[in-house]
């Protein structure tokens, strides 16, 4: 009689490999035509073979300590994600938009622990205050699984500005690491009132947090990453100059890098998240690594494996029963759902903005402030709590809740973010509008000269590039006021009364040299005659933040860059307003529309 090995370990690599497998058929179909997400995907696989349902495979059964189990699973995943995150960032990314960072990681953050803290008090009985905010400090950072799942892959290419995906995606890998301060010192003020605990004062409480959780977590994880960074980004380097290093190592370095991170800020018991996120920052901070990279999709793999991985995990270990336990009704957890989704970021993000110069229009406000996903990185915090929190049945009715709650979020925003990316597309009014070439017929010229001028709206998109005599031409004309003129002529030939539209100043604050010229929007194939048309047109002198330029300079110090350079990469229709985005990411300008006019 044939003997059959039915483990668990089997079951679940069965389970594992035939969702990669089938899912991965039609893969195709269901991200870029139903625009699903794959954590949706594959959190709905878990519950239906987990067993909730079908009982394919428990991973509650794989250990005699499954939190711990999850708490490993989760922290060995975000670390890779953070780190894939800090190298998928543009050069010097946290420099360029630390004023963006502090107020999101500052003010928001600080709010949004404070707003689910409140929320969870208001709704769940028998917690107190400080254990609420517990409870909210897991739910706080966004989580950089899911915000990848949402700014990568066809859909955001075509609908996300790269600069608002670059600050999502750079958000979610630093507040992962921040969530610390905010889960400790909440449980250190419940802990002192433990007589096992060494401080019994507010004062002692907060002395330890300072020192144990902001200096010794916070500020050496970050110092550790720097240094650990620079010396890899110079160590591979090295090895790449003398060949040392074949080619499949060299893609894999990353992963590796991740593993060593873990491994030495774990034994010193150093925040290793933030590390790894601060780490993957200083490894490209040149860039080199990235653009080394880029072509090959080693990491967009490593990616897809580990998402449906943990979500197929979580999707099987959501604890269904305590969902109407413990005091929780379902009513409560959906009211609960539905207010964190929509008051625990998108209001404050929105009052912020003005402080957020990544976020430029109110548009890419409501996204971002939307978007800001709950999932692995709550699971990871909720498993930290357990480890923290007494087990005398002191703190019985935290330890109870706790998991039930933050599950149920995790969910929330799983499903809520998984089917919202496709009404994402009423982001379409932030579409990408690349400058298209349009050829105005007769009618139009006509309707143009006999009535045209001030419209309250943008022109319709044209797209960057085509021939010489499709090129949109763009006249700035003093401080106040952007002229586009849609027609195919070329200059010299007879022309219409262009439109107007209003303008404000950009918020990527470039200095501008020689205000006033004609500039025209140029990208033609002979670059002959673009060199040509640029110096016919006039230079725009631009410094960078830093004084450094990649261009010519004049003797005062200023870039000369022509338009054509400064508008080289994406343009974006939000609303009323065109942003120009380089190909990195970085917001070149900002074309206010006349509101209301």
């Amino acid at each position: 009689m044939v003997a059959l090995d039915i483990s668990e370990t089997s079951k679940a690599l069965a389970v594992a490999g035939g969702y990669v497998s089938v899912v991965g058929l039609v893969s195709y179909f269901v991200k870029e035509k139903l625009f699903m997400s794959e954590a949706l995907i594959a959190t709905l696989i878990g519950i239906a073979t987990g067993p909730i349902a079908l009982n394919w495979f428990n991973p509650l059964g794989w250990s005699a300590d499954p939190n711990r189990l999850t708490h490993e699973i989760t922290r060995v995943i975000i670390a890779i994600q953070v780190l894939f995150t800090g190298i998928a960032l543009p050069a010097a990314y946290v420099r360029k938009e630390w004023k963006s960072l502090a107020t999101l990681l500052g003010p928001v953050m600080t709010i949004g622990w404070f707003i689910s803290g409140l929320l969870i008090w208001g709704l769940i009985p028998g917690l107190t205050f400080l254990e609420s905010l517990v409870i909210g400090s897991c739910v706080t950072p966004t989580d950089p699984v899911l915000a990848n799942s949402i700014c990568k892959g066809r859909f955001a290419e075509k609908h996300v500005p790269l600069h608002v995906r670059n600050i999502i995606l750079a958000e979610s890998g630093a507040n992962d690491g921040l969530g610390f301060p905010f889960l400790f010192i909440g449980l250190y003020l419940i802990l002192i009132h433990e007589a096992s605990h060494p401080w019994h004062t507010v004062g002692g409480a907060v002395g330890e947090w300072v020192y144990n959780i902001v200096l010794y977590q916070v500020v050496l994880s970050c110092i550790i990453g720097a240094i650990v960074g620079y010396v890899a980004r110079k160590v591979l380097k090295f090895a790449r100059r003398k060949q040392l290093i074949d080619h499949e190592s060299f893609l894999s370095f990353g992963v590796a890098l991740t593993f060593v991170t873990l491994g030495i800020v774990g034994i010193i018991g150093s925040d290793d998240i933030l590390c790894c996120f601060v780490v993957g920052n200083s490894f490209t901070w040149d860039d080199w690594f990235r653009l080394e990279t880029e072509e090959h999709d080693f990491q967009d793999v490593i990616d897809q494996l580990l998402n449906s991985a943990i979500f197929l995990y979580i999707g099987a270990i959501l604890p269904w029963s305590d969902f109407n336990d413990f005091g929780i009704t379902p009513w409560r957890l959906v009211i609960l759902g539905i207010l964190v989704m929509l008051i625990r970021r998108l209001p404050w993000i929105v009052l912020l903005s003005r402080w957020i110069p990544s976020l430029c229009t109110m548009y890419e406000s409501l996204f971002a402030g939307f978007f800001g996903p709950i999932g692995v990185g709550a699971v990871f915090y909720v498993q930290v709590a357990l480890d923290v929190l007494p087990d005398d049945g002191s703190r019985q009715h935290l330890r109870d809740t706790i998991l039930p709650v933050v599950y149920f979020l995790v969910l929330t925003s799983v499903v809520v973010h998984g089917i919202t990316i496709p009404i994402g597309k009423g982001f379409q009014r932030a579409r990408t509008s690349t400058l298209t070439k349009t050829k105005t017929s007769d009618s139009k010229l006509q309707s143009s000269a006999n009535g045209g001028g001030h419209v309250s709206r943008l022109p319709p998109p044209v797209v960057l590039g085509g021939s010489r005599e499709d090129d949109a031409v763009i006249t700035e004309r003093g401080e106040g006021t952007i002229r586009f003129d849609e027609s195919s002529t070329r200059p010299g030939t007879p022309d219409h009364e262009p439109r107007n539209i209003s303008t404000r100043s950009s918020r990527a604050n470039l200095r501008s040299g020689n205000v006033g010229k004609q500039v025209r929007r140029v990208f033609d194939d002979d670059e002959d005659d673009t060199r040509a048309d640029t110096m016919e047109m006039g230079d725009l002198g631009i410094r960078n933040d830093s004084g450094q330029s990649k261009g010519h300079r004049d003797p005062d110090g200023y870039e000369r860059e022509t338009m054509a350079d400064r508008m080289r990469g994406e343009t974006w229709r939000e609303g009323d307003d065109l942003v120009i985005e380089s190909q990195d990411g970085e917001i070149r300008q900002v074309i206010r529309g006349r509101r209301g006019a």
